[in-house]
């Protein structure tokens, strides 16, 4: 690939993404979840469209700094660097600090709730700098945070939060949510999310091996409750289930991992690569989401990017009901029956396949999406340049 030509006039852009080094490189280091995936997609679409970017990620190897897809890569240190009791501030703030220096940029973005929300907002005013904040998920969005469980992560998130020149959510109870709680104003944006050119929108009954296959992906933690999709395999033996996706190094997940190995119709599959993924996708009847509590899961995206229909718990929005994108249950009983229903009706299955694609055409497009990103990093910056005239 060429080298890749920058505009000058174009903002400046860093996102602060720790775990994201697995996602840019291919890698399975770190934690690679749907956040780091999107956050890297993004970079490389800034980069693609001449705009300088750089990346702030734990050091996991390689070079103090290194340029991939034409976004550069700063190291901050090692995540278990330091004492235990002082690390907090060294290396783990000092060299987020240094990075930001030396990345630069116009504009800093960061997803997910966490006390780096704060060091970066912090630095931002500091330094004239702007600050773009996107929520991952509902609970980041509760002023309780549920999540954070010291009080210094709490009190740097909750500044970060309110001092962000902008705070970007995911859907309008994550906006609602924000208004009431930490009393923020903010912008509902759809993430992007890559997809195939074109689907086959036939029937997948067959799957492979001949019986029908439900796909369930995402990390094996607690929080996505895979143990309801063990239950559920148990009420439907006459189906296969493809568990995909790596697990949390918690008793939780081993204790996950093993009841599934022992389960004669459930695969476990671990961490897959994007062309597996793509597989995955292409051959399952429906997918199926277990966990009580998401922000918008881009497996959802990936999901109706190839038609798929979803059989979940958590409906964002009541989109998946509101839309017809799948059905909606309120527990294993009733992901059952919604799984038998689609199974049993391909005119009905293929006609939630047909919606889920356009819906995913209309609105999680990588361009489609990244237009509205782009308009707030450079809405932001005029508004900077305005303020400085």
């Amino acid at each position: 690939m060429g080298k890749i030509a920058r505009d000058k006039e174009k903002p400046r852009i860093c996102f602060v993404a720790h775990d994201a080094y697995g996602a840019m490189t291919g890698g399975h280091q770190g934690h690679i979840g749907g956040v780091e995936r999107q956050t890297s997609l993004m970079a490389r679409w800034f980069a693609e469209h001449g705009y300088d970017v750089a990346m702030l990620t734990w050091d996991e190897g390689g070079p103090a700094e290194e340029t991939v897809d034409g976004v550069r890569l700063i190291k901050l240190c090692r995540r278990d660097a330091g004492i235990k009791g002082l690390r907090f501030f060294w290396p783990k703030w000092s060299s987020l600090l240094s990075a930001l220096k030396r990345a630069d940029a116009d504009v800093y973005y960061q997803n997910c709730a966490e006390c780096v929300t704060g060091q970066v907002a912090l630095w931002c005013r500091r330094h004239g700098r702007r600050f773009v904040f996107s929520a991952a998920c509902d609970p980041q969005c509760d002023i309780r945070l549920p999540y954070l469980r010291t009080r210094h992560e709490r009190v740097l998130y909750r500044y970060g939060v309110k001092a962000a020149d902008k705070v970007i959510v995911q859907s309008q109870k994550q906006w609602e949510m924000m208004r009431q709680g930490f009393q923020r104003d903010s912008v509902v944006l759809s993430m992007p999310c890559p997809g195939p050119a074109e689907v086959s929108l036939v029937d997948r009954e067959a799957g492979y091996g001949g019986s029908p296959r439900v796909l369930w992906i995402a990390r094996v933690c607690e929080q996505k409750r895979p143990d309801r999709l063990l239950d559920l395999a148990e009420a439907c033996p006459d189906l296969t289930f493809d568990l995909v996706g790596p697990a949390d190094d918690t008793e939780y997940a081993r204790r996950i991992c093993q009841r599934a190995r022992t389960t004669s119709n459930v695969v476990v599959h671990g961490p897959a690569s994007r062309e597996e993924v793509s597989d995955f996708y292409r051959k399952a009847v429906v997918m199926c989401s277990t966990s009580d509590v998401e922000g918008f899961p881009n497996t959802f995206l990936e999901a109706w990017s190839y038609g798929l229909p979803i059989v979940t718990i958590f409906d964002p929005d009541n989109v998946v009901a509101r839309q017809g994108l799948g059905v909606v249950a309120q527990d294993v009983r009733g992901l059952a029956a919604g799984i038998r229903s689609l199974c049993e009706a391909p005119d009905r299955r293929g006609e939630i396949s047909r919606k889920a694609r356009q819906y995913y055409l209309e609105h999680f497009t990588v361009d489609a999406a990244m237009a509205k990103f782009e308009e707030v990093f450079t809405g932001l910056c005029r508004e900077s340049e305005r303020r400085a005239g």
